[in-house]
């Protein structure tokens, strides 16, 4: 039996996700331990059927675990004009959110 394959849109992105899958994705307002729901589903790929959504499959969900919060490594910026004595320098750490997927509903 092989596992059910979903194509999600989430935080401007897509991701192929299936049962057991780890993310990272852009921050959700949802606190750790909860549940979400990721309701634009674009594709549901079952084996050899596939079904795509137009943008998306009617009645499709994919359920998925809360691990945590978190913000990524610093990325730093540095800007500069040569010969005009400009310089900045800003640090920057993307805010993530890990989730687990548990359950593909097609």
């Amino acid at each position: 039996m092989q596992s059910m394959h979903a194509i999600i849109e989430t935080g401007g992105k897509q991701y192929k996700v299936t049962e057991g899958d780890v993310l990272y994705i852009e921050k959700l307002d949802a606190e750790a331990g909860s549940s979400i729901t990721f309701d634009k589903v674009l594709a549901v790929l079952n084996g050899d059927s596939a079904t795509f959504g137009a943008p998306v499959v009617e009645g499709a969900s994919v359920t998925a675990n809360v691990v945590k919060n978190g913000k990524g490594k610093k990325v730093l910026v540095f800007k500069y004009k040569p010969k005009k004595n400009y310089r900045r320098r800003q640090g920057h750490r993307q805010p993530y959110t890990k989730v687990e997927i548990t359950k593909v509903n097609a």
